[in-house]
């Protein structure tokens, strides 16, 4: 079992830093930072618009730093609740009240204003709709994620970086389509998410949508997310809509068969991968062959 620095012992500055690698969950790392590559792919009007000081600096950002803001504002706010968590003894990082771990939330939440200027206007508002809905997630007095319902719909902030990204690179907004497929699949990835931690929540008394469903109803809710999120992709292009699809499918299979969910929810950070390099393949292709 790894070693994590406490509060009245944080470590040398190099276990600090390995401690928040581990709390920014490297496994998650494409979650944020692989919606940008997707919206610039789409946005691009030519080869050149791939790789600007905007496009660059927004990758960098989601993919260590956002991670880092993201997922220490909500170990910092579930300390209690992780200490029952057991994806914490080995997966994940449990916070045991280090100092360093609200500062580099705040860093990495004001980092935004050193590139905002090297950003198009229409690229900010989804740049501080990802800082709010991230806070409000996990911090008093909002906590979403102990609000039925209000947990899943808040969880559209995975994709802000992509429109932020597509805003940045095309001066105007995407296709709302767009957007609500988006969102939908957010929403659906989210409270497929809390699965595993329905008896945690439980067992501290924390509501949300999984634990207000209970699992087989829950399942139900994320294939309606997702096949939602295909019909909004397929609107704009059947090919979009028919990869989607693979989620309703996934969580089909997943609901029928005898596989721990524990164990599926690890599944995703591979498929989320592939499927987020077929969307942006499929940009890339539009860009060079029309």
């Amino acid at each position: 079992m790894r070693r994590e620095p406490t509060a009245e012992s944080e470590g040398s500055v190099g276990e600090q830093l390995s401690y928040l690698l581990t709390l920014s969950r490297p496994r998650f790392w494409l979650y944020l930072a692989g919606p940008v590559l997707v919206g610039v792919a789409y946005a691009a009007g030519s080869v050149e618009d791939l790789v600007t000081p905007a496009t660059a600096v927004l990758f960098a950002y989601f993919l260590l730093p956002a991670n880092v803001f993201l997922y220490g504002i909500n170990d910092i706010y579930d300390r209690e609740i992780d200490a029952a968590n057991p994806k914490k003894d080995d997966r994940e990082a449990r916070y045991r009240g280090q100092r360093s771990v609200p500062v580099a939330v705040a860093l990495c939440a004001a980092l935004p204003l050193l590139f905002a200027p090297l950003l198009a206007a229409a690229a900010i508002p989804w740049l501080v709709a990802f800082l709010a809905l991230g806070a409000a997630y996990s911090a008093p007095p909002a906590r979403f994620k102990t609000t039925p319902v209000l947990d899943s719909v808040s969880n559209g902030l995975y994709i802000t970086p992509g429109v932020a990204a597509y805003a940045a690179v095309a001066g105007s907004q995407p296709p709302v389509l767009t957007i609500a497929g988006g969102w939908l699949w957010a929403m659906g990835m989210h409270t497929f998410s809390a699965i595993p931690d329905i008896e945690p929540d439980r067992e501290t008394g924390t509501r949300t949508t999984a634990t207000m469903l209970g699992e087989r109803r829950t399942y139900a809710y994320c294939g309606a997310c997702w096949l939602a999120s295909a019909i909004a992709f397929g609107a704009l292009d059947g090919r979009l809509g028919a990869l989607m699809l693979v989620y309703p499918g996934l969580i089909a299979a997943i609901a029928t068969a005898s596989v721990a969910v524990d164990r599926a929810y690890w599944w995703f950070p591979a498929i989320n991968t592939v499927v987020g390099a077929l969307l942006t393949m499929g940009g890339l292709w539009r860009l060079l062959y029309g």
